[in-house]
């Protein structure tokens, strides 16, 4: 089934593990869970990388994706994103257009400068250069990817000659998309090159203010550079947990929302909507940077940011692990059986033909008894003319 002109669905998976559980069994259950979306007809995965601060342990999307592609037949996987300062342009490619056949095309590569600034501190690198050595490593990959034969020179990496043995398996290559917050250098990057962009913000109250701005950068940035942004690249990132009832979903995500609360406040205190006084939970649902409760609450979420950014391409659920494994499977249920309909007018023709059915039921119910009243008159006349008729052989 295509989904072009559909708004998809998927996760963004960091992940959030707490430190108090075994992380084989997390890193486990990761692959179960991407398992689970494609049962469930979910369009992308996109997989972090993150080398500290104990929480988001996959420190390679692109082995997480090699082992999940195995498992899976549909749906997209992402990296959610390589942090390209950390890595030899060169190789980064490489691994990409590896995963690109491997994959047979559904490989989505994410780029970004890294989110953890103790990741820089242990590879040496000033946070304040990252985001030019990403700029730099993404122009010579997408020049690679290209087919060109590379030399280029900077202050962290040098290359010669360098081109791809292999050819993209993805045509022209694979999707590459920006990761995009507060800042506009996600926009403009993504404008100059005609990128998508990931919005990992898009439902915090700073980011969800930047979404409008942000792609009317990246707008400008693309018509300066003979481009047309194409909003089906667009994602937009937030974290949703849903249930029966709302009172339901609050209940299932004290499971583990304070723990993630207080990692998420300790690295990134800036990116979490608080109130004084107010309970947290309550300030992020009241805020709209997450959404608790129940479908109808998604589908209201969803409708929140396509008045923001009308026609984005795809909506991912920040996979938190609020509530335990059995919700949280659950929830993603939920949306698949009710939110995602909504969005790609799945139920249109049904709900027409249930109006139609419906509204002249008079008329066809009693077209069906006038007939069945003529079969059962039909069945006594023939019964009639047999019982006559051994009447008169009787006589006979």
């Amino acid at each position: 089934m295509t989904t072009e002109g559909k708004l998809r669905s998927g996760i963004f998976l960091a992940p959030f593990h707490p430190v108090d559980e075994d992380p084989t069994l997390a890193i486990r259950r990761d692959l179960e869970l991407v398992e689970w979306l494609d049962k469930q007809g979910y369009e992308e995965a996109w997989i972090g990388e993150h080398h500290s601060a104990g929480y988001e342990i996959i420190a390679s999307p692109e082995l997480f994706i090699a082992a999940a592609a195995e498992r899976t037949e549909r749906i997209k996987l992402g990296t959610g994103v390589v942090s390209l300062p950390y890595h030899n342009p060169l190789m980064a490619a490489n691994r990409i257009i590896q995963l690109d056949h491997q994959t047979r095309g559904r490989v989505m590569f994410g780029v970004g400068p890294g989110l953890l600034p103790s990741d820089a501190f242990m590879l040496g690198i000033e946070v304040a250069k990252q985001r030019d050595r990403m700029v730099e490593a993404l122009e010579v990959i997408l020049r690679l990817f290209k087919g060109e034969t590379v030399s280029a020179e900077t202050e962290w990496f040098k290359l010669q000659n360098a081109r791809l043995q292999l050819r993209p398996f993805s045509t022209p290559h694979p999707e590459v998309a920006v990761a995009s917050s507060v800042t506009p250098s996600g926009g403009k990057l993504a404008g100059r090159h005609g990128l998508g962009m990931l919005c990992v913000a898009a439902t915090n109250t700073a980011g969800y203010d930047a979404l409008g701005i942000n792609w009317d950068v990246a707008q400008k940035t693309a018509a300066e550079n003979g481009r047309v942004m194409d909003p089906a690249r667009l994602r937009l990132v937030g974290p949703m947990h849903l249930a029966e009832t709302r009172e339901e979903a609050r209940a299932q995500v004290r499971y583990g929302f304070d723990k993630w609360r207080h990692y998420f406040g300790s690295i990134n205190p800036m990116g979490l909507d608080t109130q004084e006084g107010k309970d947290p939970l309550d300030a992020m649902i009241e805020s709209g940077q997450a959404v608790v409760g129940t479908p109808e609450d998604a589908i209201a979420q969803l409708e929140r940011l396509q008045q923001k950014i009308p026609g984005f391409g795809a909506f991912l659920m920040l996979a938190h692990n609020w509530a335990n494994f059995e919700n949280t499977k659950r929830s993603y249920e939920l949306f698949a059986r009710h939110v995602k309909p909504k969005f790609h007018r799945a139920n249109e023709a049904r709900e027409a033909s249930l109006k139609w059915a419906t509204e002249n039921s008079g008329e066809f119910i009693g077209a069906a008894m006038n007939a069945a009243l003529q079969t059962i008159a039909k069945h006594q006349a023939e019964e009639e003319a047999k019982a006559k008729a051994k009447g008169t052989q009787a006589a006979d």
